[in-house]
């Protein structure tokens, strides 16, 4: 039977409904979806979009394919069920530390031959206090493990003489020296950031690749306290040099782990080179919602072909895409009392019944209306797609005019960095497809 017609049973595995709205799209694609979510706080996140399970473990058998949204010791499961001769979309032990521990990824670029910044690892902050102060420079403090998971303790120094990363290590000593137990310091270089991803299928790169500018500042300007991400802009491409000098000389180290998955690799470049930064081994959100209305296929079908091993190229849609974050407070910081009084069961309305380019995150189903649920205040991903950047941002934005929601914020130049970005990328020859 043709892979186009076969109905199949898709099991998603879940720390806390990140990939909820991949899930709600196969569903709708007519496949029978088990969905199991860990926290707690999040467990009614898709209520009435998608089956729940209790425990995922029993329904292993029944799955055709089972598919994990995170890093947090996830890619030994995901490993295992592999090896035991499952259809899996997940990670590996050694992919996991790839995002986990930053120190351990940036040696594993190095060793694959690609030019890294340098960095020093810190267990106490009273060391990093002294090297900066004896080597003065602009630097980037980088919290590992999960500590790295608290955006907003990301750090970029600003000043020459890394004063203001001396006075914000001062700080993190006294607020933060519980949660941060390792940290990296990065030399800090400018330029443009930029994103290059690809899905793996267990022994190679997948075309096309996917090249992508992150938004991660609450307001609009790239101002203001990071967050996990307000926005993503993004287009398909066939391997260029940006790629070929940095993820796929990752290839074979990936091909050995039997990797399934996407891959991707947040960098600076200037006119000087590639400057890796840290890797995502895993879907990105909101990047894996805003890459699924860019296919030219089912995503039930592009998930088991990609878990299948299949090599075929993936079938896209050409032009740019954009993808709005909406959401309430009180993101991007975590106060229950906050989300309780100002978000919590908030109602989204649609002016109009047209829901294309919408995804959900923390969303639930009661009564066919839609409700805010969890506790982080994400609620929708609205996406657009155009032939130019522009096209594709008119869309997204058009789209949002349709959704009302009580107290949700947005940033309104998501893609606007690409004006000016595409101009260095093109000049210095890094998007050229080889």
């Amino acid at each position: 039977m043709n892979l186009e017609t076969t109905k199949r049973n898709y099991l998603f595995v879940s720390s806390s409904a990140l990939h909820i709205d991949c899930a709600r799209k196969i569903v709708k694609e007519g496949h029978e979806v088990r969905y199991w979510i860990e926290s707690e706080s999040e467990k009614n996140t898709g209520d009435g979009f998608v089956p729940k399970v209790e425990k995922w473990e029993p329904h292993v058998d029944w799955a055709d394919i089972i598919v994990f949204d995170d890093v947090e010791g996830h890619g030994t499961k995901a490993d295992a069920l592999r090896k035991k001769g499952k259809l899996v979309i997940g990670g590996t032990p050694y992919t996991d530390r790839l995002e986990d521990d930053r120190s351990f990824g940036q040696d594993e670029l190095k060793k694959a031959g690609i030019s890294i910044l340098n960095y020093k690892e810190f267990t106490n902050f009273d060391d990093a206090i002294t090297f900066v102060k004896e080597n003065p420079r602009k630097y980037v403090i980088k919290p590992s493990g999960e500590a790295q998971n608290i955006k907003r303790l990301l750090f970029v120094g600003v000043e020459d003489d890394g004063s203001d990363v001396v006075r914000v290590l001062e700080a993190y000593k006294r607020v933060w020296s519980d949660t941060i137990k390792v940290f990296q310091l990065q030399n800090r270089v400018t330029g443009v950031e930029v994103g290059v991803g690809a899905f793996f299928n267990g022994h190679k790169f997948l075309e096309p690749i996917n090249i992508n500018f992150e938004h991660k500042k609450l307001f609009p300007g790239d101002i203001g306290p990071a967050t996990g991400e307000m926005g993503t802009s993004m287009f398909w491409s066939k391997s260029n040099r940006l790629f070929n000098a940095t993820l796929k000389k990752m290839e074979s180290k990936l091909a050995e782990e039997g990797y399934v998955g996407y891959i991707d690799l947040n960098c600076i470049v200037n006119s000087q080179g590639i400057y890796p930064l840290e890797f995502t081994a895993r879907f990105g959100y909101p990047t894996i919602q805003i890459q699924s209305d860019g296919l030219a296929m089912s995503l039930a079908d592009f998930f088991y072909n990609l878990a299948s091993g299949d090599d075929q190229d993936i079938k896209v849609k050409k032009g740019f895409q954009v993808g709005v974050r909406l959401v309430v407070p009180p993101y991007p910081f975590g106060d229950k009392k906050t989300f309780d009084t100002y978000s919590k069961d908030a109602t989204i309305v649609f002016k109009k019944p047209i829901y294309d380019g919408v995804h959900i995150e923390d969303v639930k189903l009661v009564n066919n209306e839609w409700l805010v649920t969890g506790s982080a205040g994400v609620a929708l991903v609205v996406s657009g797609q155009g032939s130019t950047m522009r096209e594709a941002q008119k869309q997204a934005y058009s789209r949002i005019q349709n959704i009302l929601i009580p107290n949700m914020y947005y940033r309104k130049d998501i893609g606007d960095r690409w004006y000016e970005d595409s101009d260095k990328l093109h000049t210095w020859g890094y998007l050229r497809e080889n």
